[in-house]
């Protein structure tokens, strides 16, 4: 018998979406099956992610909790159904699902922001300084393991590049652009790259500086996906264990909120440019 693979961040967070119309409509998971011809099992492993669902069974649902809002249901239906085809598919079983997780949302988004202040983001990163760092974990992991994940951190880069890609502002520490990670040559030919992509039309790079003092979420390592519908986004914060994904309402506000603050604080997008470059040329 095939083992079944759990069900991935994109079918969770459509079941978490319907649990929260179902309980905003006031109603039971019960009432729902009985609304719907079903049994509470089945909506209970829709909820779940562990069940697919149609369109068409979908959209019955949103009707039944009474959703006003077509163009959620839109989005909704967007995520229905499919098989497992994402790129990082082939990296299942092989490096940690959470790393898969962060594929299949940045894949699945429409513009991202990050906020790092010890490490540059890994959209960002160079195969040597990416490989420097996973060279690091406790314990330490095996070179094949290693270089997989190097692999699939270059291959996420796809979502900068070419015609259909993604427009990211990330916000990065003057910590970050001095930790040497792998050494000096390594920190020179990263900052150099992102000098480089820096530049592009659809990448905003901002520095926030020592001299910048206070700002909000200091120390924190986050990013943030936004969806084709607002209450689709996702927040993801870096943690020991591995990525931890947010998605209430509150949760979004609050750290969109964050996030406009933060980039306040950080230099302009041409003076955080000239700033990398002066650090290059101190190494």
């Amino acid at each position: 018998m095939a083992v079944r693979q759990p069900p991935t961040i994109r079918k969770r967070r459509l079941g978490a979406e319907l649990r929260r119309l179902r309980e905003a409509a006031g109603m039971s998971a019960p009432r729902a099956a009985d609304l719907l011809g079903t049994d509470r099992t089945t909506i209970s492993n829709i909820e779940s992610g562990r069940f697919g669902l149609r369109e068409e069974r979908l959209r019955r649902l949103a009707a039944v909790y009474e959703c006003d809002d077509p163009d959620f249901v839109d989005a909704l239906a967007a995520m229905v159904g499919g098989r497992r085809t994402g790129w990082w598919e082939e990296y299942r079983g092989k490096i940690p699902s959470d790393f898969l997780d962060v594929s299949e949302v940045e894949h699945h988004a429409v513009r991202l922001r990050s906020v790092q202040t010890s490490l540059l983001p890994g959209l960002f990163q160079t195969e040597e300084y990416a490989r420097a760092l996973f060279d690091l974990v406790v314990p330490r992991l095996p070179r094949l393991e290693v270089e997989l994940r190097v692999a699939h951190r270059l291959e996420r880069q796809r979502v900068l590049t070419g015609n259909a890609a993604l427009p990211y502002t990330g916000v990065v520490h003057e910590t970050a652009l001095r930790m040497r990670f792998g050494g000096s040559a390594v920190l020179k030919e990263q900052l150099r790259h992102l000098v480089e992509i820096s530049e592009r039309e659809n990448i905003v790079l901002l520095v926030i500086t020592f001299a910048a003092g206070g700002y909000p979420l200091p120390g924190e390592s986050v990013f943030y996906a936004e969806a084709p519908h607002p209450r689709l986004d996702t927040v993801g914060l870096d943690a020991p264990t591995g990525p931890v994904f947010l998605d209430s309402p509150a949760q979004l506000a609050n750290f969109r909120r964050r996030l406009d603050l933060i980039e306040e604080v950080a230099l302009t997008a041409g003076r955080s440019r000239d700033f990398i470059l002066s650090i290059i040329k101190e190494l």
